[in-house]
């Protein structure tokens, strides 16, 4: 249904930021620095993550810190004492599972077993499982964060009333998967420079002529009048 409006969204956003070029990244890696970015910025998510890897040698030597040590060492990210408690669980569960604080038995795997895997972790949801699955491995998962789901529904590429893993859902099947990566950042920029969750700045946005929010405010979009003309 939506496939022409994805498309052309999808060909915009690359014009006005480019088609973005993401190199694979160690999984392990991607898994704890996704769990760190979870209700903080990228900032101070990075920050913690620097920290973090800086005062162990390796991953193994992380796991063997006590889980208080970890938490000081990521307070930067923000609710420090529940994210170690994650890591720390995360690297357990793998260590156990490979025998090595390895992930790349996932790349033997289907998209589905994979994805069942990584949500066995304690603390772990769609949206960790879907960034390590894709930028780590390639698998055709389209990740939906704060970002993507707001932008998204605003736009009318999935219902208002949609939840994340419907909206997930929704964009795996009307995105072309060579495409998940590409509308995934291309996204999580629009909406960081762009279509904010507060004051988003219509009159500068290139998808205006596309956005159901847009139209709805301009009085465009009669049949859909009767619904909120702003999601936040």
């Amino acid at each position: 249904m939506n496939e022409e409006k994805v498309n052309a969204c999808i060909a915009i956003l690359e014009d006005l930021y480019g088609v973005p070029q993401e190199e694979e990244r160690d999984p392990v890696d991607l898994l704890v620095m996704t769990i760190l970015s979870q209700n903080t910025s990228d900032a101070n998510s990075l920050r913690a993550f620097a920290s973090l890897r800086s005062a162990y040698s390796d991953y193994e030597e992380m796991l063997a810190a006590k889980e208080e040590e970890i938490a000081e060492k990521i307070r930067a990210g923000g609710l420090a004492k529940i994210k170690a408690r994650r890591i720390r669980g995360a690297l357990l569960k793998i260590r156990q599972d490979a025998g090595a604080i390895d992930l790349g038995s996932l790349a033997g795997m289907d998209k589905k077993k994979a994805m069942e895997y990584l949500l066995s972790f304690p603390g772990i949801g769609p949206k960790t499982a879907s960034v390590v699955l894709l930028f780590s491995f390639g698998l055709p998962v389209m990740p939906v964060d704060t970002h993507v789901f707001r932008v998204s529904r605003r736009l009318g590429l999935v219902p208002e009333r949609a939840g994340l893993e419907k909206a997930q859902q929704i964009l795996e099947k009307t995105v072309p998967a060579d495409k998940y990566l590409s509308l995934h950042l291309n996204l999580i920029r629009h909406g960081r420079l762009i279509c904010r969750a507060r004051n988003p700045r219509h009159v500068e946005c290139t998808l205006r002529s596309l956005c159901d929010c847009y139209l709805r405010a301009q009085g465009l979009n009669d049949s859909n009048n009767h619904r909120h003309s702003a999601l936040r």
